[in-house]
């Protein structure tokens, strides 16, 4: 087992943070490219790699960055604001090459981590497949959706339920054992390339696995004592500050070209006031999510695990920065009048927003139990995974 219990603290998260900044002019030209082939381009995608962001996640005994939680969360916002596609393929990516590092036995490390660039892996952690256990391994088959950024990967990272046991794991595959069903055909974060695809006996070497909900890494430090399911929860929270921060800022821009000009909405004394609440909706938000991760970061600092109630608020911070965001871009699209309308960065925005708050991390089902265990009507309850169980 890893015997580092303190986060890592390489001193290289502004350095991070700055090239994800300097990137912003890139990724927003070639955003309309992406949209439109389904996928990043290739020039961002090169950039990515040589700014080392697919390594922010990577432990530092391979090479990678392994950012704190906090820190990830200022590079997903980055990228975010940026364009949300970009953010999503690298907020879902650097998690899976992350955990990978984390979790995998020796020899899966040294085969999938040995080249000149991180490995980009991506795939789908819930609707487990099947996997049969034989010798050395398993053998692995289903069909998996949304599979964020799979169009830009090496390697499937895959839940599978082990056949005649109760064990749940992660599974990870070389795309060479990957079908891509083909189907991306989306409203929003169409250039996340989330296709669906399927796996028919693969099999797949037992170091190249690890339990779904192991917490424990074999490198690395303490951010990856949170688990595969808590971690996801950082890229959903910085994916959602990044892009309700972008459109409030573009509604100030569209605003502000219309002042002094009749009937416009910068001079609407109920648009002031509307605008007033929602930044404050939406600041209020962003600084529970920020609380809630520097305790999450005090405790693993320390060397424990988080508490139930700890568990609850990670969370519920992200159910209520999502669920604000939409709020935010309900607001301004209908703000925006007909350039939101039309085909342009509001509308992309607005779509983006209405696909990512769809994911199931944000769902009506952990708000309800957030809200059980926060009344004291949870007693000797532990979370597993979205509910609460005894």
């Amino acid at each position: 087992m890893s015997d580092t219990p303190r986060l890592h603290t390489a001193g290289t998260s502004t350095t991070l943070l700055d090239r994800a900044r300097d990137l912003r002019p890139l990724i927003e030209r070639e955003a309309a490219t992406a949209e439109a082939q389904g996928r990043l381009t290739t020039p961002v995608v090169d950039a990515l790699h040589e700014a080392g962001l697919f390594g922010i996640w990577v432990p530092a005994p391979l090479g990678g960055a392994e950012l704190s939680p906090r820190e990830l969360l200022a590079v997903f916002e980055e990228l975010s604001y940026a364009d949300p596609s970009t953010g999503w393929v690298v907020m879902a990516t650097t998690l899976e090459n992350g955990t990978a590092g984390a979790y995998l036995g020796d020899d899966a490390v040294e085969r999938i981590f040995k080249g000149p660039r991180m490995p980009l892996i991506a795939g789908q952690g819930t609707r487990p497949g099947t996997a049969v256990r034989e010798d050395g391994g398993f053998r692995l088959s289903g069909q998996w959706g949304f599979a964020s950024g799979m169009l830009h990967a090496q390697y499937a990272h895959s839940l599978g339920a082990v056949e005649g046991t109760d064990e749940v794991r992660i599974f990870i595959t070389p795309l060479e054992d990957v079908k891509m069903l083909g189907n991306w055909d989306v409203l929003g974060l169409r250039a996340t390339g989330s296709i669906d695809y399927s796996i028919d006996g693969a099999f797949v070497p037992e170091s190249q696995t690890h339990i779904f909900t192991e917490n424990e890494p074999l490198r690395g430090g303490a951010i990856y004592r949170l688990g595969v399911l808590d971690q996801a929860l950082i890229c959903h929270s910085g994916w959602a500050l990044g892009v309700g921060r972008r459109l409030l800022d573009e509604l100030i821009c569209y605003a502000g070209a219309r002042a002094g000009r009749p009937g416009q909405i910068a001079d609407s004394d109920a648009f002031h006031a509307d605008f007033a609440r929602a930044e404050a909706k939406f600041r209020a938000a962003k600084a529970l999510v920020l609380e809630t991760w520097d305790d999450t970061e005090r405790t693993l600092d320390s060397g424990r695990t988080l508490d139930v109630r700890q568990e609850t608020m990670v969370r519920l911070a992200l159910n209520h920065v999502t669920s604000t965001l939409a709020e935010v871009a309900r607001f301004v699209y209908a703000s925006g009048g007909t350039s939101a309308l039309r085909d342009g960065l509001i509308q992309r925005l607005f779509r983006d927003v209405h696909a990512g708050t769809a994911h199931i991390t944000s769902g009506p089902q952990v708000l309800q139990e957030c809200g059980r265990e926060l009344a004291g009507l949870a007693p000797d309850q532990s979370w597993m995974i979205f509910t609460l169980e005894a």
